[in-house]
């Protein structure tokens, strides 16, 4: 007999200090090869200009101190430990901070374990960020300190890695209070970086930390549960999955937010703690946003919107992430930005950027980039509803009279979708939130995982190719026992469901659901389709899961542990070690073949679609006249 495994339990705290029971499981120790944990090795150096610290990477532009594994004892009792860099000087400097629990540089995700390193060249970084952090060889040129902490948990820190929450956030604002009390300091701390270490913004900036002068959150979510967890009610798990398994702890390891996934299917205290509480953020932000990101895009424009700072900026690239983050360019504005809040320099042009900078995709064509307008969404937004027509399939502007149905097979993977298509009788932008009304029943169960999107076709009916290697598609779920909405919440552009009770569908009853697909910027030529695609969600096998075997593939050259931190290319020649390249190696608490982890869909049977007459079945689709 097997003995049965006892799930172990952690304790996290809600905004009024209430304890919050989680499970806890392993990850993988630093001593794994993926997760490419370079030592530990507490003191002080000087990296020198000229000098790398991998092969291929761009030379330091100036000397930099670096004080690796400094410890901070954190209100709880336990110590992290981060590594700083700041100018070889003895004046006060204003610091950016990059918080995630993915090691405080390389760990076990890196741009070289992804297809063309997504476009990023090595010579455009120095190699000593963190994953999706600043670049320290960047910013300590500009009189910048960079502050990579190992959060709680991740490595050699104590405690265990938090998937956010109201601890998470305190957390991050002892650092910042910390690093304020620092000799090098002006007391002007900023927060920059790309998801993860967006998500830490959002959460950071609502406990108030003094010294946060400035956030800069670069595409990522703030509410873990319809964001990320699940969506729309729908679990999308296999994503937390992977990104957990490229984690290392050698202390009590991470929240089990699978677990909890499956302990907590409603809205309760445990994900109500994981949202943050946006319109108490007042901190001047930099936002950036896309339309492609599954994860981020929602998220990123909920805060631009949301947040009270009467101080805020909001970007949208048409890019990927990473490329976009790590450009010269961009890199330049957003120095712009830190300049004016952190070193004071109000005389530096930065109010005079527009509020919001709006790029708007266009497959087949040529994007718009950096179109300036006053807000987002758009005040002469023209919302208009296309109906759907189950006989032929197409949407149109006008009312369909007659009912029909329309029913596919949710268990049959070839035909468990059905698609409307609408072609446009003239050039047409459609930028902003989109919803999807629909009226469906479970012909053979009792609940429904729908995912819907919104794509362009050209005049032939096929899909224009990518060029930036992210699918221009609008995405949008729904579990249909969870449909019901948070009607003060909602508008009509943007409906959000409470999620916090499942109303399961009795045989034979039709019911109308309001579906939020994410906010898109697109244009379409004349003649040209949108394509509205409904399909049962199926939770497929972690073995097939995008990513499940990249991260930690690539293997990284760096000086061995008691070598110097960086060397001469030209004039010395340091025992190397080499890091990563086992992206199988997985935590026995997280293997891929381990199934019952994961959460399942309820998808069984015939799913039917009504529209016409009383089942006013439509899309709502934000046309944008042009500027006058």
């Amino acid at each position: 007999m097997t003995e049965e495994k006892t799930q172990r339990r952690g304790i996290l705290h809600d905004a009024n200090g209430k304890e919050i029971s989680v499970p806890l499981r392993n990850v993988l120790p630093t001593t794994a090869k993926r997760v490419r944990y370079p030592g530990f090795k507490p003191g002080t150096e000087l990296l020198k200009k000229g000098t790398v610290r991998m092969p291929g990477y761009a030379p330091l532009p100036v000397d930099i101190v670096f004080e690796r594994d400094v410890p901070i004892k954190l209100s709880n009792g336990n110590t992290i430990y981060t590594d700083v860099f700041r100018p070889n000087d003895d004046k006060e400097h204003p610091a950016i901070m990059t918080m995630s629990p993915y090691g405080k540089e390389i760990g076990g995700q890196w741009l070289d374990d992804v297809k063309f390193r997504a476009g990023v060249k090595k010579n455009q970084t120095t190699g000593l960020h963190k994953f999706e952090g600043a670049d320290p060889g960047y910013w300590v040129q500009y009189g910048y300190a960079i502050v990579n902490p190992d959060l709680q948990g991740a490595n050699k820190s104590e405690g265990f890695i938090h998937f956010f929450g109201n601890d998470y956030g305190r957390e991050g604002a002892e650092i910042i209070e910390w690093i304020a009390d620092q000799k090098w300091s002006n007391q002007a701390v900023g927060m920059s970086g790309n998801s993860w270490l967006a998500i830490s913004q959002w959460f950071v900036a609502a406990q108030h930390p003094k010294h946060l002068k400035a956030i800069a959150p670069w595409e990522g979510l703030n509410n873990a549960m319809n964001e990320v967890g699940t969506h729309g009610g729908v679990p999308t798990a296999e994503f937390v999955e992977i990104l957990t398994d490229t984690f290392a702890s050698d202390t009590d390891g991470v929240e089990d937010d699978i677990a909890a996934m499956q302990e907590h299917p409603l809205m309760d205290d445990y994900w109500k703690d994981k949202i943050v509480p946006l319109e108490e953020i007042d901190t001047p932000a930099y936002i950036v946003a896309s339309y492609t990101n599954f994860i981020h895009t929602y998220g990123t424009f909920e805060g631009w919107r949301r947040i009270s700072s009467k101080d805020k900026w909001l970007r949208v690239h048409d890019i990927q992430e990473w490329p976009d983050y790590y450009t010269k360019e961009n890199e330049d504005d957003l120095r712009k930005f830190f300049d004016y809040y952190l070193k004071g320099e109000t005389d530096n042009g930065w109010q005079d950027t527009p509020k919001v900078r709006l790029s708007v995709l266009n497959p087949g064509g040529k994007n718009i980039i950096n179109r300036e307008e006053n807000e987002f969404p758009l005040a002469r937004t023209k919302y208009t509803r296309l109906y759907l027509n189950d006989e032929n399939r197409k949407l149109q502007l006008e009312p369909v009279a007659k009912e029909n149905v329309l029913t596919y097979n949710s268990d049959d993977p070839k035909k468990r979708s059905v698609t409307f298509k609408y072609r446009f009788p003239e050039k047409t932008e459609i930028t902003g939130y989109i919803k999807l009304r629909l009226w469906v029943s479970a012909l053979d169960a009792d609940d429904m995982d729908l995912h819907v999107t919104m794509s362009k076709l050209n005049p032939l009916g096929f899909k224009y190719p990518s060029v930036s290697g992210m699918e221009p598609v609008a995405n949008g779920y729904m579990r249909v026992s969870m449909r019901e909405l948070d009607e003060e919440n909602s508008t009509e552009w943007n409906p959000k469901q409470t999620l916090e009770k499942s109303e399961k569908l009795q045989p034979g009853e039709i019911v109308p659901i309001d579906i939020s697909i994410w906010p898109m910027g697109m244009i379409f030529g004349k003649g040209d389709m949108l394509e509205l695609k409904v399909e049962a969600h199926k939770i497929g096998s972690m073995k097939d899961a995008p990513f499940a075997s990249m991260f930690g593939s690539a293997k990284l050259e760096v000086p061995a542990l008691d070598e110097n931190y960086t060397y001469d290319p030209k004039t010395e020649h340091p025992k190397m070690v080499e890091l990563g390249g086992d992206s199988e190696e997985v935590s026995s608490d997280g293997e891929y073949n381990i199934e019952h982890r994961m959460p399942k869909d309820v998808n069984k049977g015939r799913h039917a679609i009504y529209a016409g007459g009383k089942y006013d079945s439509y899309l709502l689709v934000p046309v944008i006249p042009p500027k006058d």
